[in-house]
């Protein structure tokens, strides 16, 4: 047996969202998921929505329990803006709200688990999406401000770990390029806007998170997904360069480097999108600094240089490359068929401590997806067996490791997910839980990943069995 121990005080856990978990019980607003669920349901796996989903509006004393048992000392999850704020241009809270989310902080806090809790998770209200366009306007990113000034005020003095936005890129990929999320619109010039309206968003948070909540922490959470080329070719790798440059540096080098790269400004005016601004907000975005950093990683990205022409008659990264899989690579059978690489985690790891000044981070969301049918009914000890996903997360748990032990800042592990949760129109196809959630009954049911993952969390251990004749 071979055994990795990790920093004193290393968080683990597990991520979640408001919207994914709670239901929409005594919401005083519905969200762009709720209208458009009801708008479209055909667009959701088999036409389930975000309606009842892991009713943790009512059972988070339960669910705490079970992430105690699992060896949690650590969790994520979301506030609502839809669920916390009833008057949505003052700020005003929803009493209720206010009720249950500190109801399900004090349990968090008093089992022992620190909560983690994230302001925006793709949740825009529906009311705002429709009557200004959502990010699409910067008076939204005021009232996103009053909805952070009202939750650090309620909270504050018991939450000390808060992140602004989960992985912000995604509401402009899905919502404004690649048709995945409300509104579905495609719209390059749209894009560049939203993507900068949120992080003048992300920016304003900070700086009421500065005046209101001084012993506590701020961060933001990224999907940082390392762009690979397909060859040594320049061509090829200046390809993956324009990935990583789009979808990766687009985010981290303004909200971790304090800067917005060059070559970036000149794509985006080169293709007519560059964003409106009013005088200092981009000052205001390059001078808010963050104390963590979190970083959600499942696949790597492959690309290549492009040998078809672009037909979109709208502007994409993909002007610049194209995507290409792997013919060597190892891929998931179980859902999906997404390629497995652990070692972008070290690389994830090492270009955070590199280039962006070593900032502590953490590992916000790892996973791998099977479905229900493949992870199997319960054993004969009651235990769903998914084997398979807990050899994965030791071989990424490795070079995590690795990377510490080369000086990188992590300080913590959470997956994705605690239970199986509703997840946008993917619903329940793919399954990530330490716990399975059955539809019909509500029931909560162990899986071998939630028995492993206790182990190594109360050791704060990594321990690998050695194939014999190995040293």
């Amino acid at each position: 047996m071979t055994q990795y121990t990790f920093p004193t005080g290393f968080f683990w856990g597990a991520a979640a969202s408001g919207p994914q978990t709670e239901g929409d019980i005594n919401k005083p607003h519905r969200s762009i998921w709720d209208s458009w669920f009801r708008e479209q349901p055909e667009r959701f796996f088999q036409q389930i929505g975000p309606q009842k989903v892991c009713e943790t509006y009512d059972k988070f004393r339960e669910d705490v329990a079970l992430m105690k048992q699992t060896g949690f000392n650590s969790f994520r999850t979301s506030i609502q803006w839809s669920r916390l704020i009833n008057d949505l241009e003052t700020g005003e809270p929803d009493a209720d709200a206010v009720r249950f989310y500190n109801a399900y902080f004090d349990e968090m806090i008093s089992n022992g688990i620190t909560p983690m809790i994230n302001l925006y998770h793709f949740d825009m209200p529906e009311v705002l999406q429709k009557r200004y366009g959502g990010f699409e306007s910067a008076h939204v990113t005021e009232l996103f401000a009053r909805f952070a000034r009202t939750a650090f005020q309620l909270f504050g003095h018991k939450v000390k770990h808060w992140i602004t936005f989960n992985e912000p890129i995604v509401p402009v990929e899905g919502g404004y390029l690649y048709d995945f999320h409300y509104p579905n619109k495609k719209d390059g010039k749209l894009a560049a806007q939203v993507a900068f309206n949120i992080m003048l968003a992300h920016a304003k948070a900070v700086r009421i998170f500065r005046e209101t909540v001084p012993n506590g922490e701020i961060g933001v959470v990224l999907n940082l997904t390392p762009s690979y080329p397909r060859s040594d070719s320049d061509a090829d790798k200046k390809a993956a360069w324009y990935a990583d440059l789009l979808f990766n540096r687009s985010f981290l080098d303004p909200l971790v480097k304090h800067e917005f790269p060059k070559e970036l400004c000149e794509i985006l005016a080169t293709h007519d999108c560059l964003p409106e601004m009013q005088a200092g907000d981009a000052h205001l975005i390059t001078s808010s600094a963050i104390d963590f950093l979190g970083v959600n990683y499942y696949v790597p990205r492959r690309v290549k240089a492009r040998e078809s022409a672009y037909t979109l008659d709208y502007f994409t990264p993909e002007y610049y490359f194209e995507n290409y899989v792997d013919p060597d690579g190892r891929f998931n059978p179980y859902r999906d068929n997404n390629e497995i690489l652990p070692q972008a985690i070290y690389d994830i790891a090492t270009n955070i401590r590199d280039n962006y000044g070593n900032i502590k981070w953490y590992l916000a969301e790892i996973g791998i997806a099977m479905d229900e049918e493949s992870e199997g009914q319960p054993q004969a000890d009651g235990v769903i067996d998914d084997t398979f996903r807990i050899r994965l997360m030791e071989e990424h748990l490795l070079q995590l490791h690795r990377a510490i032990t080369d000086g990188s800042q992590c300080f913590g592990v959470h997956q994705w997910t605690f239970i199986d949760n509703w997840s946008w129109i993917n619903s329940f196809k793919r399954r990530y839980g330490f716990w399975r959630l059955n539809l019909t009954t509500g029931e909560r049911q162990i899986k071998r990943n939630a028995l492993w993952f206790e182990k190594l969390a109360r050791s704060n251990t990594l321990t690998i069995s050695t194939p014999e004749g190995e040293q």
